[in-house]
């Protein structure tokens, strides 16, 4: 089934948080905010199926070459997200 990314219109910066599903034993849910799904007004249709690609690369090196071969296919940009582990 063909897949079409989608683009904001705008920089959009959001925070959330990561939730642990108790009944799944799993961090499984990833809670989009409302700033996010009010950008990609596609997101409201709630017959449509969506799904994501994550990459996480281990160095700059390997990050800034999967940069550069975006750039050359001129490819939709990423979204990055980092996960940060609240302290206290």
């Amino acid at each position: 089934m063909p897949k079409k990314t989608l683009t904001p219109r705008k920089i959009v910066r959001v925070n959330g948080i990561l939730s642990y599903d108790e009944a799944l034993q799993a961090w499984s849910i990833l809670r989009l905010r409302k700033d996010l799904i009010n950008e990609f007004n596609q997101l409201k249709e709630k017959r449509s199926k969506f799904s994501y690609e994550l990459l996480f690369y281990r160095s700059y090196e390997e990050f800034e070459k999967a940069m550069k071969d975006l750039i050359k296919k001129e490819e939709v940009l990423p979204i990055l997200m980092f996960l940060k582990k609240e302290m206290g």
